[in-house]
């Protein structure tokens, strides 16, 4: 269920999706009961709510007539849809083979270590050995394709951040 909604303070109007206890107006901030907003329409089809707020907008700027020529937001969601081009005829078009950005995208989104990130793969380091030194979290991180130098920062920067503590040359996770 969707209801367009005003508000008493500023004359904003939204759209609540459900009936929660209370709602916030995105205009002034004022938060009141759900209850004793004024509804203006209740209706199950979001699209709907949508196209009678633009629509009490519309009117209330002198422009209801202008509004009432455009196309309903399904179709003009519909419209843009279509319109354009897609990534992989842009990527082709530029001379880039978008398999190969496929390829790289895939790559990064599993980061370094089989899906970590390189800075979980210190921490998980961090966590795996039993009192590490930093020798030992960058072959652990070596091992899972982290460059040396990248865990180096990364544990200095734990350090200072108050993340991890170094004492006699070993580190821990606090």
């Amino acid at each position: 269920m969707y209801a367009v909604v005003g508000c008493s303070e500023c004359s904003a109007l939204w759209v609540v999706e459900g009936r929660p206890e209370t709602s916030q107006c995105p205009r002034c901030g004022s938060r009141r009961q759900h209850a004793k907003r004024r509804t203006f329409v209740e209706t199950d089809d979001e699209d709907h709510a949508r196209e009678v707020r633009a629509s009490m907008l519309a009117n209330r700027q002198d422009h209801g007539e202008a509004f009432a020529e455009l196309d309903s937001f399904a179709d003009m969601d519909r419209q843009v849809e279509a319109s354009g081009v897609d990534d992989e005829t842009y990527l082709e078009a530029s001379g880039v083979d978008s398999d190969a950005v496929a390829a790289a995208a895939d790559r990064a989104g599993q980061g370094a270590g089989g899906g970590q990130s390189r800075k979980e793969t210190v921490l998980a380091a961090l966590r795996d050995l039993e009192a590490p030194t930093e020798a030992d979290v960058v072959a652990y991180a070596e091992e899972r394709d982290v460059p040396a130098d990248y865990t180096r920062r990364a544990l200095a920067k734990l350090v200072r951040a108050g993340r991890a503590s170094e004492s006699g040359g070993s580190y821990r996770l606090l």
